[in-house]
């Protein structure tokens, strides 16, 4: 058995190891062997690289560690129940460190209750997640639209614009070529050879 500890944060900026010394304190209660996955990533998106590499590393048995459930899981309903058959169909036991209930594990109905209200109570943390970061993003917007700022949008880069034209004019490239010249995507040299 392995305890595969998964931690993460939204952004670089953030601290994913912050809890990372606790966890790894709490994994040899069940095992001294376990693996760290640190990981800055989203926790709204499902599809998380360090995380499909613990998905993809776990075998039947091993321990999936985490602080709380939303360092897991800021998912959709829908997508969250995808995250969840794929621990199940790896085997892997989910233990939440601020959830004591998952901590221990039991035999026959005892155990079989016990696993019932940690499903619930999981379900339930994880879209308390997602409610907790949908309400912050609409309080953001709000703020932003209170103090009357507006959004102008990424500055267009004339240096690599004049380059594009420079290019085009010369009738020798590809327009595929000229945005491989430039440092660009083919729709940029699209839309500014459009706006002439």
């Amino acid at each position: 058995m392995t305890v595969r500890i998964y931690v993460r944060a939204s952004t670089k900026d953030q601290d994913a190891t912050r809890a990372l010394a606790d966890l790894v304190a709490f994994s040899t209660s069940y095992d001294d062997n376990h693996v760290e996955y640190v990981e800055h990533f989203s926790g709204t998106k499902l599809d998380r690289p360090l995380l499909a590499k613990l998905l993809k590393d776990a075998e039947q048995g091993d321990i999936l560690l985490v602080e709380s459930v939303d360092r897991l899981s800021r998912l959709s309903q829908d997508d969250f129940a995808i995250l969840k058959q794929r621990i199940k169909d790896k085997g892997l036991r989910l233990v939440v460190a601020d959830l004591p209930t998952t901590h221990t594990v039991s035999e026959g109905m005892t155990g079989d209750i016990l696993r019932v209200i940690n499903d619930m109570l999981i379900d339930l943390l994880a879209t308390m997640a997602k409610l907790d970061n949908d309400k912050r993003r609409e309080r953001i917007k709000q703020g932003l639209a209170n103090s009357g700022y507006k959004p102008t949008g990424k500055k267009p880069n004339t240096t690599k614009h004049n380059r594009i034209k420079e290019l085009a004019s010369q009738n020798n490239m590809t327009k595929e070529e000229i945005a491989k010249a430039v440092g660009v995507g083919v729709a940029t040299v699209y839309r500014v050879l459009k706006q002439g």
